[in-house]
């Protein structure tokens, strides 16, 4: 019976790694008669695991969805990693799953093996969370979003603009991207005809499915990279570019990718690119880098530096700068 048992364990568990197998593979692998491989199917069919058979010579089992989530068998290195990503989603930015990862991590901690439970703790114990900005969005909307992607249907839903105006959408959904702060949605919007990155945030209302689509042509063969570059610059008055003298690496700590594009111009040179409605904030911003760097557009920014720097060399003197200009915008701006 023992031996029974451990071998249907060690099936689930085949099932689980791939998503077909023909009965050979599975009688190879386990290193038993094919006849046995039907055998154990039919038990863990009887156990309420619904395990799909697809006849012919191509064919072979699936495990398949059911009303009740099979037991998940994992090596050392999944055990382990699944619960670091558990211990991370608790403090990420999908609002309401934060009490369920808590749950499920500690199921997953009473049955880790001492060996692994001592390497989850002393990497667990390394780590420190920062607070962040990141802006909440419902699971349950990701879960509609991505169903829809896969499945090539329409979605409609409620959508919050960044004027606090709002609307009903109808797109065609293409691609989720995390950006570490916030979700975006990359689609085809139908009423204007064109495609357009929604935060996840705004929307407003759970997403509901529509007729299927046909897939067109993407507006960007890097949907990810698209996605940066609508978020960083597009939407904004001020397409500001700079060349900063320090290796992209070093810039990249520094500046996250919702901020900003940067591009690696020789070992020692960094374009940065970046969209700002207001020129106060990208000046502190470079300032604060404490890296030199060379205004490359746009001409407006030259002018703003300038005028920055006569008034911060006349603060430094004591003085008031000789041109008398006054702070242009007043404080705040950004992205």
């Amino acid at each position: 019976m023992i031996q029974t048992s451990a071998r249907l364990l060690q099936l689930l568990s085949l099932l689980q790694v791939r998503r077909e197998w023909t009965g050979p593979a599975l009688a190879e692998r386990m290193q038993v008669t094919e006849r046995t491989v039907r055998r154990d199917i039919g038990k863990l069919r009887t156990l309420g695991y619904p395990i799909q058979a697809s006849p012919g010579v191509a064919g072979g089992y699936q495990l398949g969805s059911g009303a009740q989530l099979p037991p998940l068998l994992l090596d050392d290195n999944e055990a382990l990693a699944v619960a670091l990503g558990l211990s991370s989603v608790a403090a990420g930015p999908v609002a309401g799953i934060g009490e369920a990862s808590v749950r499920a991590l500690a199921k997953l901690e009473q049955v880790l093996p001492s060996r692994l439970r001592t390497r989850f703790a002393s990497l667990r114990n390394a780590v420190t969370t920062l607070a962040s900005d990141a802006a909440p969005v419902d699971p349950l909307q990701l879960t509609a979003v991505s169903t829809a992607i896969a499945d090539r249907r329409q979605l409609s839903f409620d959508y919050i603009k960044a004027d606090g105006g709002a609307g009903r959408r109808l797109v065609e959904p293409y691609r989720l991207v995390d950006t570490g702060r916030r979700w975006y949605l990359v689609a085809w919007d139908c009423e204007r005809a064109d495609w357009r990155t929604f935060r996840a945030d705004r929307i407003a209302s759970m997403p509901a499915e529509r007729k299927k689509y046909v897939p067109r042509p993407l507006p960007a063969p890097d949907l990810a990279a698209y996605v940066q570059r609508s978020v960083t610059r597009s939407p904004y008055r001020y397409d500001v570019v700079v060349r900063l003298y320090a290796p992209v690496h070093d810039v990249a700590a520094l500046v996250g990718p919702h901020v900003a594009t940067l591009t690696a111009e020789g070992p020692d040179r960094t374009i940065l690119r970046a969209g700002w409605d207001r020129l106060e904030a990208p000046a502190a911003h470079l300032a604060g880098l404490d890296m030199d760097f060379e205004i490359l557009a746009p001409a407006e920014f030259v002018q703003h530096v300038g005028r920055l720097a006569e008034r911060l060399a006349a603060a430094a003197g004591g003085g008031r700068p000789a041109s008398g200009v006054a702070p242009s915008g007043g404080p705040g701006g950004g992205s």
